[in-house]
């Protein structure tokens, strides 16, 4: 297959600027392409996947890709299809998200490839040295009101009588399309690809890199993702699931995946995994025929697991499971017992004479020191996999586990945590 024929098989192309112009166009020679990436946040969503993992897929097949992180417009704000005006960030905060997702996705790509090296570029590097009379004069003027409202992400907001449009959000697509331009010119690049909801920021790209560089350069925008439930996905009861382990572990990273839906799993392998056709196919089989051993959402647990966190993270993240749903306690460490209280794991702080019908309570595993005596006189309760025999046993009968932990559960699925004190 073609590139662009396994990304569409993969369901990765939702358009293209000229479908075979641009197969012809990367089947010629290596190419340079670039998707951007706005700081709105300190991290990265799992949403950012597809457009990283694209990049990588045409690294992979030997063309340059270039991550462009938004030091400008992240400090502008993209209105494609908000319903209202985004909250404008100061610029040293906006600076240090730009860091942080540069490195981010620094890791999604080789920059060390030779030929084929990806860069991560920020472009603030082009625009904090534009002024205001230069822009409109070289920029502004290829622009066409008429047409930029007729844009439909523009036209949404205009609609709107309780919010409108900014001049400043207005302009943000002026600045992307100078990007592409900026690109072209420095990189020759020559394709740029995006969600779905930038098709009209990315045309207008192509359109200014036309007028002002005389090139015909190309446009390929990737599908947004939903979930066949209607659900809005990389969305958990406890919140965005962010590429950051500091604000989603490995452990929750992974339960997110392993936790598919049957009717999304077959997708979600094409859209986030490199696994080949015939071993995706074989999964797809796997859950027709076997669902109950959810055979498919394991792989797909492991393999975005390891893209996002590597080996280390995966490892960590089946041992959390393996203990969590099979009583192997004793194999956890001290950063696996972190991961848990950072996911949000009921965790107390404890003296070791503390009764365990007490911390039952604090960790609300129980509403009152009647219902705890109870749960542990039917034998419901266990802290580090053994179980708690007396109402008046205290924390100081029970090993704790490295760095001082000890896990409670009360029933097969409910748990608390707890630090020893001192």
């Amino acid at each position: 297959m073609s590139l662009l024929a396994e990304l569409r098989w993969r369901g990765l192309v939702h358009q293209t600027s000229d479908p075979a112009v641009l197969d012809q166009h990367l089947a010629g020679a290596s190419r340079t392409l670039y998707a951007g990436f706005d700081p709105t946040a300190d991290s990265l969503h799992i949403g950012s996947l597809v457009p990283l993992l694209a990049l990588r897929r045409f690294q992979l097949a030997g063309h340059r890709p270039i991550a462009l992180v938004g030091g400008a417009t992240g400090l502008i704000g993209d209105p494609s299809f908000k319903v209202s005006e985004r909250s404008l960030n100061e610029r040293d905060i906006v600076a240090s998200w730009v860091a942080s997702i540069r490195a981010q996705v620094s890791a999604f790509i080789d920059l060390d490839a030779g030929p084929y090296g990806g860069l991560v570029v920020d472009n603030l590097e082009w625009t904090q040295a534009l002024d205001v009379i230069a822009f409109l004069r070289d920029v502004g003027k290829h622009f066409s009101v008429n047409e930029m409202v007729r844009k439909e992400a523009v036209r949404a907001r205009l609609e709107r009588e309780d919010s409108g449009i900014s001049y400043t959000e207005f302009s943000y697509s002026l600045l992307q399309s100078y990007d592409y331009v900026e690109l072209a010119r420095r990189h020759d690049c020559s394709l740029q690809i995006g969600g779905s909801d930038q098709w009209g920021n990315i045309t207008a790209g192509m359109d200014l890199v036309r007028r002002m560089l005389g090139r015909h350069v190309h446009a390929l925008t990737l599908p947004l993702v939903t979930k066949a439930d209607g659900s809005k996905f990389g969305k958990t009861e406890s919140g965005t699931v962010w590429l950051d382990p500091r604000r989603t572990s490995p452990y929750s990273f992974y339960q997110f995946w392993i936790n598919t839906a049957d009717e999304d799993v077959r997708h979600f392998l094409r859209l986030f995994t490199f696994l080949g056709r015939e071993e995706i196919e074989v999964l797809d089989g796997a859950v027709s025929q076997a669902p109950e051993q959810r055979q498919a959402q394991r792989t797909l647990a492991q393999e975005t697991t390891r893209l996002v966190h590597g080996e280390a993270g995966v490892a960590s993240a089946k041992r959390i499971t393996e203990a969590l749903f099979s009583g192997a306690i004793e194999n956890l460490g001290p950063e696996d017992l972190a991961q848990l209280a950072q996911d949000g794991l009921a965790t107390t702080e404890a003296d070791a004479s503390s009764r365990v019908g007490v911390v039952l309570v604090a960790l609300k595993l129980a509403s009152s020191n009647s219902q705890a005596m109870q749960l542990i006189k039917s034998g419901a309760v266990a802290i580090n996999g053994a179980s708690v025999s007396r109402v008046d046993d205290t924390l100081a009968a029970f090993t704790p586990l490295a760095g001082g932990y000890l896990l409670l559960r009360r029933g097969k699925r409910n748990w608390g945590l707890v630090r020893l004190a001192g």
